[in-house]
């Protein structure tokens, strides 16, 4: 029996019980999405630890700012893929499933999820840190229509470049209605705490997850990464679906070295197999 016949075997049997994804930015990047810097190499003389904090942003808001809306202009016209859809095929087959990403992307929900964890934010939403006050996307794309998806989407590099690389201004930015601060984007930046009451969610999951698979993350940010390990702490068995090697490998019981897009499809096609026989 194949190792892909099997997980599929493991998910079948816990198909009542706590069953998780844990994901990072490698399922993402088959959709088109740098980890952080294009290969056109624009922002490369910024050090995304220079541009993702709050000294930065009260610093330069709008240079922040173009880097942001740069990051979500190439998400806008990405897409999710295989390994996107296929996460929600497992959340529509088993009965308590969650996927818990440090993706900021949005690309989860795109693809249809329903159960999941934003661990690292969502990029498309708005935070003012002066207030604390947080704007859910729609809410957000009306108080700053540039970062509108639909907008960014249709935007051609030619028109991006001359609006928001060379156009944007402080003045285009963003205000708070409640306090008048600049809204930032709603991601966790360095120096930030991860939300609390989504944090504690995770780790309640991972705590009774029986089964929890790592999904293209290097596994090294912490706490985010301590989940797959307290899940295999409590007994569960931990997947790993990565290209490399990392320092979850050999804690593993599965270790896929490929990619989300070639394994996760073959996980749901048995699944779906074994829920028909």
């Amino acid at each position: 029996m194949s190792d892909i016949q099997k997980v599929a075997e493991i998910l079948k049997e816990n198909s009542d019980k706590t069953i998780f994804v844990f994901s990072g930015a490698g399922l993402s990047a088959e959709s088109g999405i740098p980890t952080f810097r294009g290969k056109d190499g624009l922002w490369n003389k910024y050090n995304p630890q220079e541009l993702a904090t709050f000294e930065a942003f009260k610093e330069n808001p709008t240079l922040v700012w173009k880097w942001y809306l740069w990051r979500m202009h190439l998400i806008a016209k990405a897409e999710p893929n295989e390994a996107h859809r296929a996460i929600v095929s497992l959340e529509n087959l088993l009965d308590d499933f969650w996927h818990i990403t440090q993706n900021v992307d949005g690309l989860h929900r795109r693809a249809g999820q329903k159960r999941f964890l934003e661990l690292h934010g969502n990029i498309w939403e708005g935070k003012c840190r002066y207030c604390e006050t947080r704007y859910r996307e729609e809410e957000f794309a009306k108080l700053f229509p540039l970062a509108d998806r639909n907008f960014l989407k249709n935007l051609s590099e030619e028109e991006f470049e001359k609006r928001i690389l060379r156009g944007l201004k402080e003045e285009n930015l963003p205000h708070c209605p409640i306090c008048g601060g600049i809204i930032g984007p709603g991601v966790v930046w360095f120096g930030e705490s991860l939300p609390s009451e989504v944090l504690e969610k995770a780790f309640e999951i991972a705590q009774k997850g029986v089964v929890c698979f790592s999904v293209g993350t290097s596994a090294v940010v912490y706490p985010a990464a301590y989940l797959p390990e307290l899940c295999k702490k409590h007994g569960g068995t931990l997947i790993e679906v990565n290209p490399e090697e990392t320092p979850l490998t050999p804690l593993a019981d599965f270790s896929f070295r490929a990619s989300a897009t070639e394994v996760l499809p073959q996980i749901v096609k048995q699944l779906k197999k074994l829920k028909e026989n």
